[in-house]
């Protein structure tokens, strides 16, 4: 039989947020194991943009909401772990983008002006023209505006490596996961087989949250899912461009970055409006027909005749709300020694971490004198999907 582990928190769910988290807790002294049954990041942080917002797209119709002050703080913190001097050392990780743009198409433009003169948008906002335009915007037929965002684009793959190596002997693949009962409380967890007691207990798995509450006989919190449709696009003549472009609802019409590929083109990763309702709705061939119609419109000038196409469908998994909506902050409930969250997107785990972080001390959690793990199987590095998508 495995030899039973002793741990101060166990996590299950190897994505960003329970990587950072878990990162965060060693980084203070607590002993950890963190669990995942399938590869590093390879739910919803693989499939991410990679963009850390800062709001600005959250208030577009006006005013500032609970989510754009909720995020407004992210960049900065991001920006300092980046550097090597903030609450993880993320130095090594590669930036994408030093900056995302708003772009608005030459009908929207005055609006975009007035929007930015209020006091809507946290963060500095600059326009930006010429040279300064993202390369796939340098054209002299691009009539619209540019703004350059206080935010910032990562490349999650290399975030994900970074994360697991801070994450030391501590890793642990396991598909069979149950509870650990003790006179009928939650002690720890059995991981396949392998007992696994923990002063506390947080299940950060994503959409895998929901089956991991009933597999322990818990009908709360309850997880909603919010689907994507993404599209992605790789070719020799797409140029990096990071961008919400602006459409006249509250919604970027569609959202673009760009990430390299293994054979040296660059890759466009699509969404915003087009991703969602009515992009959910499509069918692949149709979703893919829509952006390549609406890039005719938007990027005339951008020769889509060699592009290779594909799409990706994306559950978000988040705590429920009413009619769907998003929520504003990472999510954490509590339990006992069970903690269950979602940090809800990519440039919130540091906020998660902070919840987790404030219960333990709350309960007066400290690191207790733990043995030296046994040698663990690791999960797999997570492979971006448009390695697995197109040759």
């Amino acid at each position: 039989m495995p030899s039973v582990i002793s741990t101060d928190v166990l996590i299950v769910g190897a994505g960003v947020a329970g990587l950072w988290l878990n990162a965060r807790l060693r980084r203070q002294g607590f002993s950890t194991v963190l669990v995942e049954n399938a590869s590093l990041g390879g739910g919803q942080s693989v499939k991410s943009q990679g963009i850390i917002h800062g709001g600005a797209k959250y208030a577009l119709h006006g005013a500032l909401t609970g989510a754009s002050e909720a995020i407004a703080d992210m960049p900065r913190r991001w920006r300092e772990a980046l550097a090597g001097n903030g609450e993880l050392d993320l130095s090594g990780v590669r930036l994408l983008s030093e900056a995302h743009y708003l772009w608005s198409p030459g009908t929207l433009a005055g609006n975009l002006t007035s929007f930015f003169a209020s006091k809507a948008v946290r963060g500095r906002v600059d326009q930006v023209k010429g040279d300064q335009l993202p390369p796939a915007l340098q054209d002299k037929r691009f009539k619209g505006k540019v703004y350059r965002l206080a935010e910032l684009v990562v490349d999650v793959p290399s975030l994900i490596q970074r994360l697991a190596d801070l994450a030391g002997d501590g890793l642990l693949a396991g598909q069979t996961i149950e509870p650990l009962l003790e006179a009928g409380v939650l002690v720890g967890l059995k991981v396949d087989g392998r007992e696994i007691r923990a002063q506390r207990i947080v299940l950060s798995a994503g959409a895998g949250t929901a089956r991991l509450l009933d597999d322990l006989g818990l009908s709360q919190p309850a997880m909603q899912r919010r689907p994507l449709h993404m599209i992605i696009a790789k070719g020799p003549s797409l140029k990096p461009l990071y961008a919400h472009c602006l459409g006249g609802g509250t919604k970027p019409r569609i959202t673009v970055t760009t990430h390299p590929a293994a054979d040296g083109n660059w890759v466009w990763y699509l969404g915003g409006d087009i991703a969602e309702s009515d992009g959910v709705a499509r069918e692949p061939a149709e979703q893919i027909a829509t952006a390549q119609k609406e890039l005719g419109q938007l990027l005339p000038w951008i020769d889509l005749s060699q592009v290779q196409w594909a799409t990706l469908r994306v559950d978000r998994a988040e705590p429920l709300q009413t009619g769907l909506s998003r929520p504003d902050n990472a999510f954490l409930a509590e339990q006992g020694r069970l903690l269950v969250g979602w940090p809800t997107k990519l440039a919130l785990a540091p906020d998660f971490a902070d919840r987790v972080i404030a219960a333990l001390e709350r309960d007066a959690i400290q690191p207790q004198p733990a043995e030296p793990l046994p040698a663990l199987p690791k999960p797999p590095m997570s492979v971006p999907a448009w390695e697995q998508l197109l040759p």
